[in-house]
Order: C-alpha cells, then sequence, then structure tokens
C-alpha cells in the first residue's frame, strides 16, 4: 500500500468537516508527529458511518466495513478512514466478533496502548487526549489503556506490539504492562504462524533490533514463540544478543540474515570443546535450519532461499582449508555474498573465526575489484558438438574448467577444450 500524504489526509478531512462530521488523524500518526517523526501513513477517524463516508468519497474500498474501516482513494494516496467504534468481546484472541460505533473517546478506550490513542485536529492542531498518551510519551513510556490484561485478552497480538514500538522509539514498558505481557505470553499460540513472522520482520530487522531481542527474552515471549513455532534454539540465552549488535548495526538487515545470525550464534555459544565447523555449517544443518522457518513461521520461497544461500555460503569459506581464488571468486558471484560476509563479520566481531576472516575479507575485497565471474570459456552444447554425450561427468569437466579458468590457468575457449578431453581421458 503507498503511502498516505498530510496533505491528501487533510483534504479526506476536510471533506468530512464540511459535510458536518467530526474528523480527526488518528493514531500512530498523531504519535509521531509529536514526537518529531515522520509519519509513513496518516489515518483519519471519523463519526461518519462507513456507508456515509462512502457516499462522500468517489473512490473507496471497504477493506473493513464491518468494523468500521473504509480505503479512501485521494489522489495518489490512500487513506483509512475508520468510524469511531467501541468493540465487542474477542472470540479468537485477534478480531472483535461485534463492534458498534460511538464516540470518540470511547473508540480511544479500546486502543492497545496511550500513545496510539491519541487524536489530533490538524486544522487547530489541538490533541485530543482522552487516555494520558502526551504524558506517557513525554515519559518515553509504553502502558495499556485502561486493564492490560482486558487489552491482551482481546487481541494477543498486542504483546509483540508492545516490543516493536518498545524497542523502535526507545521507551519503557510500564510494570503493570510489562507484568501483564509475561502473564499472558503464552496466548502467543493463539495468533497464526504468519503474524507472528510480520511482527519478527517489523522488530528484528531494524537497527534497533537488539533491544527488541532482549525484551522477547526478559518478558517471556520467545518461550512460547520456540515452543509452538518449533523456532530453532541451540540453548542459548539472551547474551547471545542474536548476533545483532554486529551484523550492520546502523542499518535494517534482510529477515533471513536475522535468522542465519541467530541460528549460528546460538551454536557457537552454547557447544563445549572444540567446534565442529563443518558440521556447524553443513548443508544438513542449513536444510534444518530453512525447513523449521518454512514450518515454523510460514516464511516465503524468497526469504528461504536467501537464509538457505547466506548460511550455505560460509561452508566453503570456513569449514575447510582455506579456499583458493576459484572458490572465493565463485562466492562472490553468489547473490547472497553480501549477506555472508555480513555474517562472517559479525562473527569475527565476537571473537569468533577472527583471524581467518580478516584473511578471507582482505582476499574478496581484492577480487572485487576483478572480473570474478567472467562468462565460461566453455558450456554442455560446445562439448556436445565436439561428440560428447551429456551425463554426469558434463558438470565435473565444466566445474572443472571454469575453476581453472578463474584461477588463471588457462585463457581461451581451445585450453578449455583441451583441458575437458584431458578429463575424460581422450584427445582433441
Amino acid at each position: 500500500m503507498p503511502k498516505s500524504s498530510r496533505d491528501d489526509a487533510m483534504a479526506v478531512l476536510r471533506r468530512l468537516r464540511d459535510a458536518g462530521h467530526a474528523a480527526y488523524f488518528a493514531g500512530g500518526c498523531v504519535r509521531d508527529l509529536l514526537l518529531g517523526r515522520e509519519p509513513k501513513d496518516y489515518d483519519v477517524a471519523t463519526d461518519a458511518p462507513p456507508a456515509r463516508v462512502r457516499e462522500l468519497f468517489g473512490n473507496t474500498q471497504a477493506v473493513g466495513a464491518a468494523f468500521g474501516v473504509i480505503l479512501v482513494r485521494q489522489r495518489q494516496s490512500q487513506i483509512e478512514v475508520a468510524t469511531f467504534r467501541a468493540d465487542g468481546t474477542y472470540a479468537d484472541g485477534r478480531h472483535p466478533s461485534q463492534v458498534r460505533f460511538t464516540t470518540a473517546e470511547e473508540d480511544a478506550k479500546r486502543r492497545d496502548f496511550t500513545i496510539n490513542g491519541l487524536f489530533l485536529d490538524p486544522i487547530t492542531d489541538q490533541v485530543i487526549d482522552y487516555v494520558g498518551g502526551q504524558d506517557d510519551l513525554r515519559a518515553k513510556r509504553i502502558r495499556a489503556i485502561g486493564d492490560p490484561t482486558e487489552r491482551f485478552n482481546e487481541d494477543s497480538l498486542r504483546l509483540l506490539r508492545a516490543v516493536r514500538f518498545s524497542a523502535r522509539l526507545g521507551f519503557s514498558i510500564e510494570a503493570a504492562t510489562a507484568a501483564a505481557i509475561v502473564a499472558h505470553a503464552p496466548q502467543l499460540k493463539r495468533i497464526s504462524p504468519e503474524r507472528i513472522a510480520e511482527e519478527l520482520r517489523v522488530m528484528l530487522t531494524p537497527a534497533t533490533r537488539g533491544a527488541a531481542w532482549h525484551l522477547l527474552w526478559d518478558l517471556k515471549l520467545i518461550d512460547t514463540i520456540y515452543r509452538f513455532w518449533k523456532f530453532p534454539r541451540r540453548e542459548a540465552t539472551a547474551d547471545a544478543e542474536y548476533l545483532f549488535a554486529q551484523v550492520s548495526p546502523e542499518e535494517p538487515i534482510p529477515f533471513g540474515l536475522a535468522l542465519a545470525a541467530g541460528a549460528i550464534c546460538y551454536r557457537l555459544r552454547s557447544d563445549p570443546g572444540p567446534l565442529d565447523v563443518r558440521a556447524l555449517f553443513s548443508r544438513a544443518e542449513n536444510g534444518a535450519i530453512v525447513q523449521a522457518m518454512r514450518q515454523s513461521l510460514k516464511i516465503s520461497n524468497e526469504e528461504s532461499e536467501q537464509l538457505r544461500g547466506t548460511l550455505s555460503g560460509l561452508e566453503p569459506l570456513l569449514a575447510e582449508a582455506m579456499p583458493g581464488v576459484a572458490r572465493l571468486k565463485r562466492f562472490l558471484a553468489e547473490p547472497t555474498a553480501t549477506l555472508s560476509r555480513k555474517l562472517m563479520t559479525a562473527m569475527a566481531a565476537r571473537a569468533m573465526f577472527t583471524e581467518r576472516i580478516a584473511t578471507l575479507n582482505g582476499e574478496l575485497s581484492r577480487l572485487e575489484q576483478t572480473e570474478f565471474a567472467p562468462v565460461p570459456l566453455i558450456n554442455g552444447d560446445l562439448l556436445t558438438s565436439h561428440g560428447l554425450k551429456p551425463g554426469p561427468m558434463f558438470k565435473r569437466m565444466l566445474d572443472a574448467v571454469y575453476d581453472a579458468q578463474l584461477e588463471g590457468q588457462i585463457h581461451s575457449q581451445e585450453e578449455g577444450l583441451q583441458l575437458a578431453f584431458r578429463i575424460v581421458g581422450t584427445r582433441t
């Protein structure tokens, strides 16, 4: 969904006002504006019922009409317009079974945290605060609206949202709210794996991921995530830091890399005695981690391949004798090479393979300045045209010839063909 601009949201709000309805900016955009941050989206809350909203605007979509939510398309923006509502019971731990349309005050009091329960009249610049959200913003505090037990019983995803907001904003979690999170942590099992995965993506990839990781442990949420979604666990503790502190500390990281970092860190920190490095980065180990993520959190095919590539890229670099030029060039040509290198750098920062990784990074940086992924001098069609029948030997020949090319041992197609025929014991 495209970001919505303030100007477009103002146009929607003014039309509602001109039609005689109350209308305010609501929720996260108000919080961010008061914190001096640029909101990603602007949402509007109003006393106009959904049917009335659709009458007033020509281009709308009923994305949640039963809950009072209409998407209004205004120029290049999509503005979410929600009717003030009060919720009934939450039968599934995620959605209310029914709603009734009501006042702004009741609407504010059914929301999750005080900092998200604010309204703003952007015309007069007046903040409408029924829940003490401004005080909590000033105190840098995450606090549930009303009884935290009720809020978390209504919607268990709020347990993770509290962590996300606390880490992202650098806010503390108020004591009663934190205690309720710990008490309700087992309720995360009511949430679908896909929603859990989405929250983890959002909280464990930004630069604030280290704070989020520690909160997951401190609030006992990680135990439920492990238990019900079979997250790969290596008997680590929060001190492991998921290698987040060293993996691209000043920038976001892809979700696959976050998972890879955690899986490696667990095994490295928990294994007593000498490390079996080959087993650590083996294809079987990598496959088990990827499969666990697919089954547990329903990660996408793209994320699966990113995770697999990030992990498998480490095996030839760390689990064997120092790789030669051909192996290093092949590594650089992989689409996940950058991610594997960031993970290696993080490991070195934690005193893991320090000397080996320093040497590798120096050599890889040098090779990056060269043509490290040239077009192969020969291919299967060329071998077939010279009388060789396709089969298992083809790949071995092509790999061997390409390695020789990468090592600078051969430089022409003829030299490549001669080497291929020597490998199969025939003559040109």
